[in-house]
């Protein structure tokens, strides 16, 4: 993910954030049902149903082979943030229904672990991998200055630094191993997030036309 990016899905996940304790301060029950209401709850659902292309074009080769996985991945990335901020609104902080609270909560985990899939664990690998290059020339440096200082013990000894430095890369190196390997779970809540999501959304979308859309009568 570039840097601009990840910029520009962050604040949209900052937005869905925002909006999500809304009702604290504002509620519009009769807006879901409402025709405004209506079309952000469609568009919310094409956007979501259009996120299993990624999928398809992942899990079939002849449509891996054909479509540039880099587009249908950063489309992926996009449709799902701007998805739960048109799933959030379309909601006008009603959340009394059982269904509708299941599934706002449902698309946020899918949502949220695929931006942490997407930009965090690939940021923390880089980290590592930066760390570990710094904690191998720190070794090689305090190699250098201990047998320097063995030879010659009037010369300066910046030693106990890098005994320091060497220690705080190691401790830092060891905390987002962790970090990284906790994170790495974010595929199995995706999934099963996205495994509830699906059937529920597609109940809401029934349950919708059943009882008829308001601004229709």
């Amino acid at each position: 993910m570039g840097e601009k990016e990840r910029l520009a899905v962050g604040a949209l996940l900052t937005g869905v954030a925002l909006f999500v304790p809304g009702f604290l301060l504002h509620t519009a029950p009769r807006f879901p049902g409402s025709l405004a209401g209506g079309l952000l709850g469609i568009a919310a659902a094409v956007l979501f149903v259009a996120l299993l292309g990624f999928t398809a074009v992942k899990r079939v080769s002849w449509l891996k082979q054909r479509v540039p996985m880099g587009a249908m991945l950063s489309f992926h990335v996009y449709a799902g943030a701007i998805g739960a901020v048109l799933g959030v609104l379309h909601t006008g902080h009603r959340y009394q229904s059982p269904l509708g609270i299941a599934l706002v909560i449902a698309m946020l985990v899918v949502v949220l672990t695929g931006f942490v899939g997407r930009y965090y664990l690939v940021q923390i690998g880089t980290d590592i991998r930066a760390r570990q290059q710094e904690l191998v020339m720190l070794r090689a440096r305090y190699e250098v200055v201990a047998a320097d200082g063995t030879r010659d013990a009037t010369a300066p000894m910046p030693i106990l630094p890098l005994i320091g430095g060497i220690a705080d890369l190691k401790d830092s190196i060891g905390r987002e191993v962790v970090l990284k390997a906790i994170l790495s779970r974010w595929v199995i809540a995706h999934i099963a997030a996205a495994l509830v999501l699906y059937p529920l959304l597609a109940l809401h979308v029934w349950s919708g036309v059943y009882y008829g859309l308001r601004w229709w009568r």
